[in-house]
């Protein structure tokens, strides 16, 4: 078999290419250009609180930093992006990871460290200033506003579509609370437990997937799709409306709990599951050693130019906004030691593009035949309507060469990708708990800094934005309607990262060409991309007749972004070496 026809033959190449990244790349950086320093006070330590900053175990963090950046969005946007073929998909994860996802989430949680775990959005005013603070923290609440909204509507569907995987997720809460009191109260290790409550997890999947009366069909309890239920909403509609305000309630509780009840010990859990589910997905494709039969380069893709939506559609998985968010929102203030951040914040990079990876070789070995392949990605429209059901049977596919039924191996993996996005759920309601307590403050308004008041705005926002909007998919179209801007919004926030990131480094004396390469490469496809979505796809004098949803929140993200960038390319000018934010 040649080379570009085995799929385990381009999963090992790239792994290998991950290795070298992580042993040499990453240790570069740490020495040469962040240089980590091992008697460094963390915020952990310094400001322990016992709610949000509590020094972690760097396996348990890095447990909880890999499950909340490994969302759902790398499993959606790879398995959408080879549509244009899987080389240049292939290529942007494993290169993007290496130089430019590694180089951001680590120093990013570097500079929090540093200055007092304060979030990206909060160092904006020490590297730029007060406006370019604001207009950033307004770009991630939106952003924010917009995950929570997405992961919502995406694990709402995954309800609807596998009822057989809501038990075990309902399940794994109360388990992770009383693992999370064993830990607190220092009654013995936690990885026992962990894998227990994984075995348990997986067990009740399959039993689900075999027993009807234990799958909680919505749906079918409402009299199918088409029935109307109450106040005209159908059956499916219905079914999202319960689905997500009881997600809702969910992350109001989950954002609201100390760090150390829940929030860390089920990112431990899904740490487990997600190396398990790696382990099974990448054990499964070396003993069937598939052929893939999607082409290289899609030469038939022309409805949607690859440059630059590749590098847009391919956000988590090579790099994204969303994990600076993570790496200063919540990590940096339980990191237990700096150099923790190697290991948690680089490697927490590869993870996820390891987990991009799967993705694609998953979408692209399971059909037959390069016509198959191109009758079922015939559009990008398609590809974006059907690419995660896509990689579940995929996944299931991989997983039956260890001898795993199908229908139980297709629960699994949708209980994998459920977990995930609900941990990246709850994980954004938190950060955007903070950044509406961030507001409170610079603008003085008592009530945002209160923890309940902040956390109703968010949960509220978010329920709105998802339930609210008119779609083609009835109620809970909000987050599929959203889907399109997400990836954009999300490498613009990362390019902003990059800009204070590299400021950070210039500032101090250092090599800055390690940071300024990815942000000059990640403004120039975004910028453009943004710019096309805006004025000639979402605007109402669009051929199609535009959204005026995409386009009011498009526009804004844009004319902030560019703001930014006026307000750092005019502080460049008088830049001095002398440090001014440690």
């Amino acid at each position: 078999m040649e080379i570009f026809e085995s799929g385990s033959l381009v999963a090992v190449i790239s792994l290998v290419l991950f290795f070298v990244g992580y042993r040499y790349y990453s240790k570069f950086l740490a020495e040469k250009i962040y240089r980590l320093d091992p008697d460094y006070i963390t915020p952990a330590h310094r400001f322990k609180d016992g709610v949000d900053y509590v020094p972690a175990n760097k396996y348990v963090l890095w447990g909880h930093h890999f499950t909340s950046i490994a969302g759902a969005a790398p499993i959606v946007g790879p398995a959408i992006a080879v549509y244009w073929g899987w080389v240049p998909a292939m290529l942007w994860v494993v290169f993007g990871t290496i130089f430019a996802a590694g180089v951001h989430d680590f120093g990013v949680m570097v500079i929090s460290v540093r200055n007092k775990g304060q979030s990206i959005g909060t160092l904006a005013d020490k590297m730029i200033g007060q406006r370019a603070k604001i207009l950033f923290l307004f770009i991630i609440l939106i952003l924010v506003l917009m995950i929570n909204a997405v992961f919502a509507w995406v694990i709402s569907n995954l309800f609807i579509s596998f009822p057989a995987s809501v038990l075990s997720i309902f399940i794994q809460i109360p388990l992770a609370i009383w693992i999370g009191y064993r830990t607190y109260r220092g009654t013995g290790s936690i990885m026992v437990p962990a894998l227990i409550v994984l075995l348990v997890m997986y067990f009740t999947a399959i039993l689900a997937s075999y027993v009807p009366v234990l799958q909680i069909d919505l749906v079918q309890y409402f009299g199918g799709e088409e029935n109307v239920v109450i106040l005209g909403m159908s059956g499916i509609e219905m079914s999202f409306f319960v689905w997500i305000a009881i997600l809702m309630i969910y992350v109001y509780i989950a954002s609201t709990l100390p760090v150390w009840k829940l929030l860390q010990p089920r990112d431990l859990i899904n740490s487990y599951q997600l190396l398990l589910g790696l382990l099974i997905l990448y054990l499964g494709l070396f003993v069937t050693n598939p052929g893939i039969s999607a082409p290289p380069t899609n030469m038939e893709a022309g409805d949607v130019s690859w440059f630059p939506l590749l590098f847009i559609t391919i956000a988590c998985g090579a790099i994204s906004g969303f994990h600076g968010l993570v790496s200063s929102g919540t990590t940096a203030k339980q990191l237990d030691k700096e150099t923790d951040a190697r290991f948690i914040g680089y490697l927490g990079a590869v993870g996820e593009g390891t987990l991009a990876l799967i993705t694609i070789v998953a979408v692209v070995t399971y059909f037959n035949t390069t016509g198959d392949f191109l009758a079922h990605y015939h559009s990008f429209e398609e590809a974006g309507a059907t690419g995660l059901n896509v990689f579940v049977q995929g996944a299931a596919q991989l997983a039956t060469g260890l001898l795993i039924p199908l229908e139980a191996a297709q629960t699994i993996i949708a209980v994998i990708v459920i977990s995930f996005a609900a941990t990246t759920l709850d994980t954004s309601v938190r950060l955007m708990r903070y950044i509406i307590n961030e507001l409170g403050v610079t603008y003085k308004i008592k009530p945002l800094t209160h923890l309940h008041v902040s956390t109703m705005i968010a949960v509220g926002a978010s329920a709105a934005l998802v339930l609210i909007p008119e779609g083609p998919r009835g109620l809970g179209s909000g987050g599929y309607l959203l889907w399109p801007l997400f990836g954009t919004s999300n490498q613009l926030l990362a390019a902003i990262s990059l800009i204070i990131l590299t400021i950070w480094l210039k500032r101090k004396g250092r090599n800055i060409i390690y940071t300024l390469i990815p942000l000059l490469f990640l403004l120039f496809v975004t910028l453009w991309a943004m710019g096309e979505q805006v004025f000639f796809q979402w605007a109402i004098w669009s051929d199609s007749g535009g959204n005026m949803l995409l386009f009011i929140f498009g526009s804004v993200i844009l004319g902030f972004t560019i703001w930014i960038i006026l307000e750092a390319l005019s502080l460049t000018r008088s830049l001095s070496e002398t440090d001014n934010g440690d």
